[in-house]
C-alpha cells in the first residue's frame, strides 16, 4: 500500500478534495500534527507522498513556533532527495524557505477571497488547465521569492507567485485548490479574528463567494489531482 504523510498545522485546514483521490488510489493517509509531533521519529524519505498543509503562522516566526526549524530541515531533506511533495499555502512557503528563498509579509496586503489565476507560459507543460478559468480561493498575508531552480506556473493579480514546480517531483500552491464549501465553514470560525481585522473581508461575503465558486473548483480539482499525482510519480 502506498503511503501519504500529511503535515497539518491546524485541524480545519485539511486535504479537502485531495483526500478522496488519494484514498481511491490506494494511499494510506497518516497525519503529523505540528506543535505536537516529533519529526525526528519520521524518516522524510519513507512516505510515497508528503503533503504540507496551510496554517495561520509565518515561516519566519520560529522564535514563537520552534518546531518550524525542524520542519524546514525535514522538508529540505525530502526535496533535496527528489521525493514527491505537494505544498498548500503555508506548505508552499515552507518549501520555498527550505530551498533558501525569502518568505515575508506581502507588500500588497492580505489576499483573502476568490479570483482566477494568471498562468505563465510554463504552465502549458503541466496539468493545470482545469484551474485556469475558474476562481480559486486565496487566503494569505505572506508571500515568497521564487526558489532557485523552481518553475513559476501561475500568479494572481495581487501576488505573482501562486504556483511553482520543483523539477518533476514537487508542486507548491500559494492558493487553495483543495477547499470545499462545507469545509470552509470551519475556516470562518478558525480564522474569525483575521477576518474581522481585514478590511473588505467578511464571513457573509466569503460564504457568498464560496456558494458561487466552490462546487466548480471542487469538480476541477477532482480532475487535476489524478493528473498531478501521475506527474509526481
Amino acid at each position: 500500500m502506498k503511503t501519504a504523510l500529511v503535515i497539518r498545522h491546524v485541524a480545519f485546514e485539511d486535504l479537502g478534495t485531495l483526500e478522496p483521490v488519494l484514498l481511491a488510489r490506494g494511499y494510506h493517509i497518516s497525519y503529523l500534527e505540528m506543535g505536537l509531533a516529533d519529526l525526528s521519529g519520521h524518516d522524510p524519505l519513507s512516505p510515497d507522498l508528503v503533503v504540507v498543509l496551510g496554517g495561520p503562522i509565518g515561516v519566519y516566526e520560529q522564535a514563537e513556533y520552534p518546531f518550524l526549524k525542524a520542519e524546514l530541515s525535514w522538508i529540505k531533506t525530502r526535496l533535496d532527495a527528489g521525493k514527491p511533495v505537494i505544498g498548500l499555502c503555508l506548505g508552499a512557503q515552507l518549501m520555498a524557505a527550505a530551498l533558501g528563498a525569502s518568505v515575508h509579509a506581502g507588500s500588497n496586503g492580505k489576499e483573502i477571497g476568490w479570483s482566477t489565476l494568471l498562468p505563465t507560459p510554463a504552465a502549458a507543460e503541466y496539468p493545470f488547465m482545469h484551474l485556469l478559468d475558474v476562481p480559486v480561493l486565496h487566503w494569505h498575508g505572506d508571500t515568497f521569492d521564487l526558489p532557485r531552480g523552481a518553475t513559476l506556473l501561475a500568479g494572481s493579480s495581487q501576488y505573482p507567485h501562486q504556483i511553482y514546480a520543483i523539477g518533476s517531483h514537487a508542486i507548491a500552491f500559494q492558493c487553495h485548490p483543495e477547499v470545499t464549501e462545507q469545509g470552509l465553514e470551519r475556516w470562518y470560525i478558525g480564522h474569525a479574528c483575521e477576518i474581522a481585522h481585514t478590511p473588505g473581508v467578511s464571513v457573509p461575503a466569503l460564504r457568498e463567494q464560496a456558494a458561487e465558486h466552490a462546487d466548480t473548483l471542487a469538480e476541477r480539482a477532482g480532475q487535476l489531482w489524478p493528473l498531478l499525482l501521475d506527474r509526481l510519480g
